[in-house]
């Protein structure tokens, strides 16, 4: 037993450099020694980098060394390795006073550098343009968080001024989403005056539909302003080939329902209604369905997630009390696609949620 015990204390009290050489361990050493370096304090981390340095020096394999620049040998790389040195890559570099415990993205190759900067947002960007300018200032990464969160502007499409910056552009989005979503008016006009959007329906419409950075209470009130904005964001829906509660969850993601039935909720229900048509002809023609018999499912679909939703009815509708009372005001449709449209509704849940 004291035999076990000192050599348990022996375990727990070596440094981990002295456990992963174990000569018994049974896992690969440089796996264990990627594995454990990440979880040390500073000080064990160079001590491990230095022992791995001077691993991957002493697997030279008899090959032939170079004299490095104070005279003494140099590793080769392997000839099968492509790319940067992995000895490069993981040794701590000490200049001056100051250690860099990262691995330097200058020291890769410029495309790899900017697709690991290319998962970063525009905050983390910033602060990596701090250390590396040349990568994190890139017009490119910029570019692509303009384009990922405001998916349409009317500048895109124009031949950029002399001296322009996407960084710059990304600020000023920001700045007019932020506008926007305190005043609708007041942010579109800033758009405009900075030359990003056009006052144009057809343009508006589609950075409306294509920016997901918008307060949808304040959308609502702007496009209750602007119908004719709203009518040619009604046509950028493609409804083809969806099932009728599925495509007025599609509508309602992106432009809100509002909380209270009015004018507003029947002039939306109306134009998806004509859309719904537009999209599915022939579904139309087969089912028997019109304009008219597509903004009465509208409404029983709505009514009938309130009803299954809401904690506060007790007794839910059944699927015979809707088939009946939607084919009262449906003639032409069939009880088959009723039932269809509630276990839809049934399975999956509110169609304006």
């Amino acid at each position: 037993m004291k035999c076990q015990r000192d050599s348990y204390e022996s375990r727990e009290t070596e440094s981990p450099a002295v456990r992963v050489r174990r000569p018994g361990c049974q896992r690969n050493y440089l796996t264990q020694m990627g594995q454990a370096l990440w979880r040390l304090p500073p000080r064990q981390q160079q001590q491990l980098q230095e022992e791995l340095a001077e691993h991957l020096a002493d697997r030279g394999e008899g090959g032939p060394r170079e004299q490095g620049r104070d005279g003494g040998p140099q590793r080769r790389a392997p000839p099968h390795c492509h790319g940067p040195d992995i000895y490069h890559l993981l040794r701590t570099r000490i200049g001056g006073k100051e250690r860099h415990r990262f691995i330097d993205l200058e020291m890769l190759p410029p495309e790899l550098g900017i697709t690991i900067l290319s998962y970063l947002n525009a905050t983390d960007l910033c602060l990596a343009g701090c250390v590396w300018q040349d990568l994190g200032n890139d017009e490119y990464l910029w570019q692509g968080l303009c384009k990922s969160t405001w998916g349409h502007c009317s500048i895109y499409n124009r031949r950029l001024p002399a001296g322009f910056s996407y960084r710059r552009l990304y600020l000023q989005l920001d700045e007019g989403s932020l506008t926007f979503n305190a005043n609708p008016q007041e942010g579109i006009g800033y758009f405009m005056s900075k030359g990003i959007l056009v006052d144009h329906p057809t343009e508006l419409a589609k950075f409306i539909f294509y920016t997901r950075r918008l307060n949808w209470k304040m959308l609502r009130i702007y496009l209750d302003e602007r119908r004719d904005v709203l009518d040619e964001l009604v046509t950028l829906h493609n409804f083809s080939n969806q099932f009728l509660p599925n495509a007025l969850r599609d509508f309602f993601r992106h432009i809100h329902a509002p909380e209270e039935r009015g004018e507003y909720l029947e002039t939306l229900i109306t134009k998806f209604s004509h859309r719904f048509c537009a999209c599915n002809p022939g579904l139309v023609r087969d089912l028997g369905l019109s304009p008219d018999a597509v903004y009465v499912l509208c409404y029983s679909l709505i009514l009938l997630s309130i009803d299954l939703t809401s904690p506060h009815v007790k007794n839910k509708m059944s699927k015979r009390e809707f088939i009946r009372n939607t084919r009262r005001a449906a003639h032409n449709v069939s009880d088959d696609f009723v039932g269809h449209l509630y276990d839809n509704i049934y399975l999956i849940g509110h169609v304006a949620a």
